[in-house]
């Protein structure tokens, strides 16, 4: 590929899907919900990406989460270079993990113990063993709409009714793996509740997205999580809060601390277990599952839930990690807040000039947009909602945006993320890019 054309992104993603499925390592990188070629990144910097033409674009998805600090920022990447001038990885235990797991606790104080895993993916597979294992039971309950990552168990679709056992969401699972997972719809105390007279004795867990960004930005209700946690105590289930996405990001101690932060100095409820992803590795493989030490010393080799990695703990991605926690001050919280504060607004502000009907929801820095009248209307609080928007706005916007040099998340599904390194000529960017976003919103038709 030395002699790229002028604009080799068909050409590049031609030769990708030829031996990657797709062209892809992940699905919605492959611009199937807004159409057209994905942009394939030579490089970033700061709050902006480059393609590999050379063309240069705000950046709002920041690697799905991870970039608080903006991309490539000199101390995180001094800090992996030296990591890797030791030694890329050793199978064996470094004193960097002591180092951030007493970071991680020092944020969050329930995650007592930390054990690291290399994926969101195998964090809540582990905290969902470890909560069979604990409990010596077998069902467990989540949320429809929210995104655990692609543990088979979780992969689950509602069918009818209010409380229904999962149907397997993706081919490959199987229905009996399944049948142990039951999916409520979000944010439905009464659901809830009735749950748990009929059946909690038989519930080993409640898993929850913190403050959920993967059907958009569809904040809890008030209350609602403070609810799953008096559930789940009152039944000896145990609480599993998913921070993979919110984790270090929407405050220094997550959204869990930003619940707390709120209620003005109140004591907040606490989970079981907390699983961490993201801003934990700094934009390197690298999670975590955290919890009441009496939990986690459950696992192996004290307890008998196994749990192991060949790369998990891996010297870079702690190094990374490690890195960021340290730089990740008040002063960066202030100005992502900053940051999405003006755009989440200045999207608003552009959709409402062009008389397109919408929402912009906020769940701390993290925001997106729901179009269409019953969105406007009222908040959307669960995934059918999500499901009922108008969604066909979305790819025009998305893509006027992009001809302006600004990179949103390619589906109407995801949040949208700032860094402190979105300055004020980057924030100008996007608003500058708006106008047109919005009239190309309101052009749009169904079909």
């Amino acid at each position: 590929m030395s002699d790229l054309p002028t604009d080799p992104m068909d050409e590049i993603f031609t030769s990708a899907r030829a031996v990657i499925p797709g062209g892809v390592s992940s699905p919605v990188r492959a611009y199937g919900s807004v159409g057209g070629v994905p942009r394939f990144v030579a490089s970033a910097r700061g709050p902006h990406i480059t393609d590999v033409a050379g063309r240069e674009y705000v950046d709002l998805v920041m690697s799905w989460g991870p970039g608080l600090l903006g991309h490539a920022h000199p101390e995180v990447v001094s800090a992996v270079q030296e990591a890797a001038a030791r030694g890329l990885s050793f199978g064996a235990p470094t004193v960097a993990e002591i180092e951030l797991a007493e970071a991680i606790r020092g944020r969050v104080a329930h995650a007592q113990r930390v054990r690291f895993v290399s994926t969101g993916t195998e964090a809540t597979m582990t905290a969902i063993r470890l909560a069979r294992g604990a409990t010596g039971r077998d069902l467990v309950v989540k949320f429809s709409g929210h995104y655990h990552g692609h543990v088979d168990a979780l992969l689950a679709a509602a069918g009818s009714g209010v409380a229904t056992f999962a149907m397997p969401g993706s081919a490959g699972v199987t229905a009996a793996t399944t049948a142990q997972t039951i999916v409520l719809p979000y944010n439905d105390a009464p659901a809830l509740t009735d749950l748990f007279a009929a059946r909690g004795h038989e519930i080993a867990a409640v898993i929850t997205e913190a403050a959920p960004a993967n059907m958009g930005v569809v904040p809890p209700d008030p209350g609602f999580n403070g609810l799953l946690r008096q559930m789940t105590e009152a039944h000896g289930a145990l609480l599993v809060l998913d921070e993979v996405l919110t984790g270090f990001r929407v405050h220094r101690s997550g959204w869990w601390g930003l619940e707390h932060a709120d209620a003005g100095g109140a004591r907040a409820w606490e989970p079981d277990l907390v699983t961490f992803g993201k801003v934990v590795g700094g934009g390197m493989p690298l999670a975590a599952v955290g919890g009441r030490a009496e939990l986690m010393d459950l696992l192996s080799p004290l307890g008998p839930v196994y749990q192991a990695g060949t790369l998990s703990g891996n010297p870079l991605a702690t190094a990374a990690g490690l890195a960021t926690l340290r730089l990740a001050d008040d002063a960066v919280y202030a100005r992502v807040d900053e940051a999405a504060g003006v755009i989440a607004d200045a999207v608003g502000a552009a959709l409402d000039a062009e008389g397109v009907p919408h929402r912009v929801q906020r769940a701390g820095s993290l925001f997106s947009v729901f179009f269409g009248e019953a969105a406007a209307a009222a908040p959307v609080r669960n995934y059918a909602q999500v499901q009922a928007q108008e969604a066909f706005r979305f790819p025009p916007f998305f893509h006027a945006m992009l001809d302006a040099g600004v990179a949103l998340p390619p589906s109407v599904f995801e949040a949208w993320f700032l860094s402190a390194a979105h300055d004020d000529a980057a924030v100008s960017r996007v608003l500058d890019a708006l106008p047109a976003a919005a009239r190309a919103a309101a052009a749009a038709r169904p079909g």
